[in-house]
């Protein structure tokens, strides 16, 4: 089980260091789950200092596919292993909205980060409109096809419908969207989508749910460490 919270553009240096000395704190005893902060490159650096020692792992929002070059904005995956950071994440549906990211690119991502040995969480999910228009198991086909199976690959299923909108998927429905996805890729599954302690319990409950990518909820110690205290249980 992996219960990763992924921060978006929140939190500098100064309240990364914060946060993560409370969640030292809770989590200290916590067992059976892999805890993940995926803070923006800004405050990667006080994250892993902080966390050094722990079993939480410190990962990022986004790699290139590039060791280097000019690409400005862009971060490689050498640079985020010098730091120590653990892995990142890629493919987020807010960086395919309001970036122009594509299923090839996500693709290049992971592959140039699982090849440099950095674990990827690599995002999928339908849009409200596909959903409505029943497309969502022609979505995630498309957007699966291109990832290649790894020991360090986790794919996380967000709705995109269901993030920061205050929707929810249902447990049934997150179990169907991830057994799909697991019968056309052999990983682990995370569920992504307004996930917070009051429904993470009923989501993580389901056979084909690994674990979470939580936004908005990770970004508050406490509801965060709820969430991990709930997966623990589950």
């Amino acid at each position: 089980m992996l219960i990763a919270g992924n921060w978006k553009m929140y939190k500098g240096p100064a309240e990364t260091a914060e946060f993560c000395v409370e969640l030292k704190r809770q989590l200290d005893e916590l067992e059976a789950v892999d805890v993940a902060v995926c803070p923006p490159f800004a405050s990667l650096a006080v994250a892993v200092q902080i966390l050094a020692g722990t079993e939480i792992a410190v990962a990022a929002q986004n790699v290139h596919w590039e060791p280097e070059g000019a690409f400005t904005g862009e971060v490689s995956a050498s640079m985020l292993l010098e730091l120590g950071v653990y892995g990142a994440i890629v493919g987020h549906s807010e960086r395919r909205q309001y970036f122009g990211e594509t299923d090839e690119m996500t693709a290049k991502r992971a592959r140039a980060a699982l090849d440099a040995g950095l674990s990827v969480i690599a995002c999928v999910g339908e849009t409200d409109a596909e959903r409505e228009a029943g497309e969502t198991e022609d979505v995630l086909r498309r957007q699966v096809s291109v990832l290649e199976a790894d020991v360090n690959l986790v794919v996380a299923y967000e709705p995109v419908w269901a993030i920061g909108t205050g929707k929810t998927a249902t447990p049934e429905i997150a179990q169907e969207a991830h057994a799909l996805i697991k019968s056309l890729l052999d990983v682990p599954v995370l569920y992504g989508g307004s996930v917070k302690p009051e429904n993470a319990a009923e989501i993580l409950a389901q056979p084909a749910v690994d674990g979470a990518l939580v936004g908005g909820a990770s970004l508050d110690v406490e509801s965060f460490g709820a969430i991990c205290l709930a997966a623990s249980r589950s």
